[in-house]
């Protein structure tokens, strides 16, 4: 029997080595780099490849990470890329965002039994960041063209899979897009420490290379009518997401000083993106700041205002940290990062003192049982707090923003305003429009990247089948 079938023993779980907090904190870089080749084949060599890859089935993908573990092992690192690629457009962006500690590496047989999982998302981020560097891409030599053509509504992570799979297929791709840069919330959501923007740069260009083409700036509805799109394409695919923030309706959320998490995260990235000083609606220097809201969102506000320069960071959730939506890594580098967390605490109103906000009203939760015997969250009598906040961060999420034409379309809501889409007699994310398609959190609600990323793969397979059974002259007649 092979030594490195019993690897994990002597070598442990190790992921890259992180920038020291009193540095990162400083800037928005990284905070974790590659692995060195030798490093991500002796962490891959740790993989029991136990059978039943608990790890894949756990992946919202199914990657193939046994599969090209092996090859790492190998050095074979084209192939791994390009496995890698075979279910998931986008491996080096869920190697970063995705909380493997929920997924793949809490499935894995060797977290299971206590040994540390296999480091899979830096191994991918590791991997696929190298093959790009030594030049690999896609290999589109074998792809027959079919005279199709699907116009993509949306460049985030749905968009972006949708695109790749559509080109892989033969069908010329023109990808919309109202912001100025590719990738919807990878680049104007997610801050630059959790995911440099040279990434999705290097993204771009790789779909460019593929023959993706892209019209940014440019708004479906109010530059171009929703109609053309429909006249000019075979088909349609919709990937807007979701940009419409939940509003937790607390009294005194008008107040100076409260922002909602979306807008705050996007104006210090178009900061950023644009090398500009901080503004003074950003400037939270020497300012006691309160996160509402515990999901990954949150995180990100939570860490952002770090590196605004607050003077303090709390984060508080109504229910206890084993409850909270977000990555576990990412709790952990907000408590490394110096955020207080308060659990079990609800908030009840905004407090403020001359039109600004200057605390937060909070009540205790706990878990009771209602009169139908069901568990419910409690406020606990006379438990109520006041916490001062100069600024409050609401981090409660989004619901998608179906645009007004949605309606005139035949594309059918539900009533969080999610487009219905898939079914009986319609193709998976076909919607009640047969030349219309739609996937990610405009379809699921605020949900995770690799689930948008899924979305727009299935989405291109039934575009692609669609287009292969009719004959080309068919679907102008479909409009």
């Amino acid at each position: 029997m092979s030594d490195k079938l019993f690897r994990f023993l002597d070598l442990p779980r190790q992921p890259p080595k992180a920038v020291p907090v009193a540095i990162r904190v400083l800037g928005y870089g990284e905070i974790s780099g590659d692995f060195a080749p030798p490093a991500a084949v002796g962490q891959a060599e740790r993989c029991l490849d136990c059978g039943n890859p608990y790890c894949e089935h756990a992946c919202p993908v199914h990657n193939y990470i046994p599969d090209w573990l092996k090859l790492v092992q190998d050095g074979r690192l084209f192939e791994a890329a390009t496995l890698m690629h075979e279910t998931n457009p986008l491996p080096e962006i869920c190697g970063r965002v995705c909380p493997q500690d929920r997924l793949c590496e809490g499935a894995c047989t060797l977290e299971q039994g206590g040994f540390g999982a296999v480091t899979i998302g830096s191994i991918e981020r590791s991997i696929t960041d190298e093959a790009f560097r030594q030049g690999w891409r896609p290999d589109l030599s074998g792809v027959v063209e079919t005279g199709r053509r699907v116009a993509v509504v949306g460049a985030g992570p749905a968009g972006m899979s949708c695109a790749d799979r559509l080109r892989r297929a033969g069908i010329a791709v023109d990808v919309f897009d109202r912001q100025r840069e590719i990738g919807g919330l990878l680049t104007f959501g997610i801050p630059p420490f959790k995911l440099d923007k040279t990434v999705i740069h290097t993204r771009r260009e790789v779909l460019e290379g593929m023959g993706v083409r892209f019209h940014l700036d440019v708004e479906i509805g109010r530059d171009i009518a929703f109609e053309q799109l429909l006249a000019d394409y075979d088909a349609v695919f919709l990937g807007t997401g979701a940009y419409t923030f939940v509003d937790g309706e607390l009294p005194g959320r008008e107040l100076d000083g409260v922002h909602d998490a979306l807008p705050f995260l996007i104006a210090n990235a178009n900061r950023l993106l644009d090398d500009q000083p901080v503004p003074p609606a950003l400037d939270l220097n020497g300012k006691h700041v309160v996160v509402l809201g515990g999901g990954d969102t949150g995180m990100d506000c939570n860490r952002t205002s770090v590196r605004l320069g607050a003077a303090s960071v709390t984060c508080v959730y109504r229910r206890d940290e084993a409850s909270m939506p977000g990555s576990r890594r990412e709790v952990g580098y907000s408590r490394e990062e110096g955020v207080n967390f308060l659990f079990h605490r609800q908030p009840l109103a905004l407090l403020g003192e001359q039109g600004k906000v200057r605390g937060v009203r909070l009540v205790h939760t706990e878990v009771g049982i209602d009169t139908h015997g069901r568990a419910r969250l409690q406020h606990v009598e006379g438990s109520e707090t006041e916490l001062r906040a100069d600024v409050v961060i609401q981090a409660f999420g989004f619901r998608p923003s179906p645009p007004a034409w949605c309606a005139e379309h035949g594309i059918e809501l539900d009533a969080g305003g999610r487009i219905v889409a898939g079914g009986a007699q319609r193709l998976p994310f076909q919607t009640g429009h047969p030349k219309i398609f739609a996937g990610g959190d405009n379809m699921r609600g605020a949900d995770l990247v690799v689930r948008a990323v899924h979305d727009g793969r299935e989405a291109a397979g039934s575009i692609a089948r669609m287009l292969s059974e009719l004959p080309l002259a068919a679907m102008a007649c479909v409009a």
